[in-house]
Formats: C-alpha cells, structure tokens, sequence
C-alpha cells in the first residue's frame, strides 16, 4: 500500500489516478482511499515491466516523488444507489477501487443495505487489507467471501474464479447492484453469469 500526501483533487470512488515518476513511464493505478480520506493511498504490486512506476516506487522507497497528472474512468456515483444491496465482485488488486468505494460508503453505511464482498485470487497470498477487514469491515456488516484459482495445503476455503461465488448470493439479496473490478475477461464472465441471474446491465458498474 502506497499513501501519498498531496494537495487534494476531487475523484468519484473507484476512479483511476495517472502517476508518473521521472524516468518511468506513467502508469494508471486506481485509488485505494475514499474521496475522504486525508491521503491518497493505492495497491501497488511489483511488475515485471523494468519502467514501470511500480518498480520505480520498490527501488526509490519513501524517497519516490510522484506527480499525479489526471484523474480518469467513472469510478462508482454510490449517491445513485442509496438504499440498494451492494454486491463487490474483484479480483486480485481489482480489490483497490472496491475498497475505496466502500471506505467511501461506510460513512454513510444506513443509506445502503446489504454489502457482499466477493474477492478471487490466484493463492491465498493474494489477498490484502487483512487487518482493515477484521476490524473496520467487520464493524460494517461487510459479507466477505474468497476464492482461489491455485490452492496449496495452507486454503481450505473455496476453489475456483471468484464469478462462481454469485450463485450462492445474489439469490438472497434485495435488488441488488454489482461493482466489478478485473481483468476484462474477468470482468467479461462475471456480467453475463449476472445478467443470467436477472441483473440488467444498468445495475452492472465498472469503474473504467
């Protein structure tokens, strides 16, 4: 996780951020933290890309200046949604937007309903925000459920891409609307296992 102090821009929750860094080609990383937050803060993982802000960020540690250059994508408007259940479908750091939109959404946790997340990742090591989801997730009533693609000895939960976990959830759920975040395969299966569900596309979101 990166924090960055900055002089604060307005973005819409699960929008994306443009970073550069001399030397490094820009990269679109999206935020991590809700528009309230007092930092920026994103989910950065090391890249095989040598010129890649990601590995410029390893290299330089808390040294690094970043500038951030533009803010794009939609992001999540959850003013459209008050009252509604909310489904949040990722996978691996697609978890980074989503968690700003709920940071987000928990300052006004009685307008929402339900909150289910659903998180897939290739192995358990995958998985982030392990603190922040035993404490501020669970004082929220956020439903998690994970999965892998890749298990070892150390998983005993489920097995599988993460679109397999809507079968057992969105039957339970009051008109639900889906926040997807991942690779556009991904993200590809998942709207049609909803719309096979009874989800129209107006209550599918992507961020970008």
């Amino acid at each position: 996780m990166l924090p960055c102090e900055a002089a604060k821009t307005n973005f819409v929750p699960g929008q994306v951020a443009v970073l550069e860094m001399p030397g490094r080609k820009p990269s679109y990383l999206a935020f991590a933290s809700a528009p309230e937050d007092e930092e920026y803060e994103f989910l950065v993982k090391q890249s095989d890309w040598t010129e890649s802000i990601a590995n410029g960020l390893f290299a330089a540690g808390a040294a690094a200046e970043v500038e951030l250059s533009n803010i794009v994508g939609n992001g999540f408007p959850m003013e459209n949604f008050a009252g509604r259940d909310l489904v949040f479908v990722a996978m691996g750091t697609g978890i980074a937007p989503l968690r700003s939109t709920l940071r987000h959404v928990f300052r006004r946790r009685n307008d929402f309903g339900k909150l289910i997340v659903l998180h897939g990742a290739r192995t358990n090591k995958d998985f982030y925000f392990e603190e922040e989801i035993a404490t501020d997730w669970r004082t929220h009533d956020v439903t998690l459920r994970q999965v892998i693609s890749q298990p070892n000895e150390e998983w005993s939960g489920a097995t599988g891409y993460v679109q397999s976990l809507l079968d057992n959830i969105v039957p339970e759920l009051d008109n639900p609307v889906a926040l997807i975040c991942g690779s556009q395969e991904m993200m590809r299966q998942t709207k049609a296992r909803l719309n096979e569900l009874g989800f129209t596309d107006e209550n599918i979101l992507t961020n970008y």
